[in-house]
């Protein structure tokens, strides 16, 4: 019986790999996951996972979710939005952003 893959090909993704470095990125993080197709860079701090990355985000949320039932954990999900007064509070809302 042959053995099942269930892998994509890289002929088949979606984006492919680049060899260049973005000109405007300055975190290697970003860099190489940008490079190796697995995020797209939109704006300053803002990327979006392409299928190769979302893949991997979804294989880590399991093996957490997987993790959290072994120990009776609960899962949440929070906005994305909040609440200025907490951030405020602890003297962080108007920190720079470089």
């Amino acid at each position: 019986m042959a053995s099942m893959n269930n892998g994509i090909r890289q002929s088949k993704l979606f984006t492919k790999t680049r060899k260049d470095s973005p000109a405007d990125e300055t975190s290697k993080n970003a860099e190489l996951l940008i490079r190796g197709g697995f995020i797209y860079k939109e704006m300053a701090g803002v990327y979006t996972f392409l299928p190769l990355g979302l893949r991997v985000l979804k294989k880590i949320e399991n093996i957490i979710r997987e993790e959290m039932n072994a120990i009776d954990g609960q899962e949440v999900s929070m906005t994305a939005l909040q609440d200025p007064e907490l951030w405020k509070k602890t003297d962080r809302w108007s920190l720079k952003q470089n």
